[in-house]
């Protein structure tokens, strides 16, 4: 019961934009995906959701493989993506009742567990309200709400503190924490290093689509040179000099 990437090639044209990535995350484990814009990351998310097709390699959940069983695959995936994603003629309950039929969820228990996710982000009175009336935080929110409620093998999470408050930051990391307390996978990528690592202790640095070392920060920081103490930013300079330099 893992998530298996194995020589994983592709791009959006006959250029592939990454380049032999693998990767393995098992239950109870998450996996923060790091590096520079363009790096890769974004594509690879796109792979491991099916929006692209692998021109090389496999992306296996749970042994369903994705390109031979792709609705099977993507029913144990929830996805929290960087920029919120609502239908504008959809009110809060109804993306909510969308997510339960999307995932065969049982209504009762769906809607209980929905009241209590609700609640920690403050959108337990507003089950009427049309996006329109949503801030971009708040949107956030409802797309937190949705894929936690979906309560899926695989959690995939792009860049998701942007936008967020100090408490919706710290309410999301426990829930992080929670789901891989429950045995849950998680995959993230994110620039905010102090934040993403109350939650998950293991990184993969892509750099020009290759991915140059998996550990933790301390591992990390050590494979560029830096000090432990460094600042991330410093992480981040260090790996635009590998991107100019090779």
């Amino acid at each position: 019961m893992t998530l298996k990437i194995e020589h994983l090639t592709g791009g959006y044209t006959g250029v592939p934009v990454i380049k032999d990535i693998n990767l393995e995350i098992k239950p109870g484990e998450a996996l923060g995906l790091i590096g520079l814009n363009g790096a890769g990351k974004s594509t690879t998310i796109k792979h491991i959701l099916g929006l692209l097709r692998p021109q090389k390699g496999s992306i296996v959940l749970n042994d369903i493989n994705l390109t031979q069983q792709p609705t099977k695959f993507k029913r144990q995936v929830a996805y929290i993506p960087e920029t919120p994603v609502l239908y504008p003629e959809l009110t809060l309950k109804e993306h909510l009742e969308l997510t339960m039929l999307s995932y065969h969820l049982d209504e009762e228990k769906a809607w209980k567990r929905a009241h209590e996710l609700l609640k920690i982000f403050r959108l337990d009175d507003k089950l009427d309200w049309l996006p329109i009336h949503f801030s971009k935080g708040m949107r956030q929110k409802v797309m937190i709400v949705s894929a936690f409620l979906a309560n899926t093998s695989l959690l995939v999470i792009d860049e998701p503190f942007t936008g967020l408050d100090p408490l919706a930051v710290a309410n999301l990391i426990d829930l992080i924490k929670q789901a891989i307390a429950d045995g849950k996978m998680v995959l993230m990528t994110t620039h905010v290093l102090a934040d993403a690592q109350q939650a998950i202790s293991n990184y993969a640095v892509l750099n020009n689509g290759t991915i140059e070392v998996i550990g933790s920060l301390t591992d990390i920081r050590q494979h560029y040179g830096l000090k432990p103490d460094d600042p991330f930013d410093k992480l981040y300079q260090t790996l635009n000099q590998v991107d100019r330099h090779g």
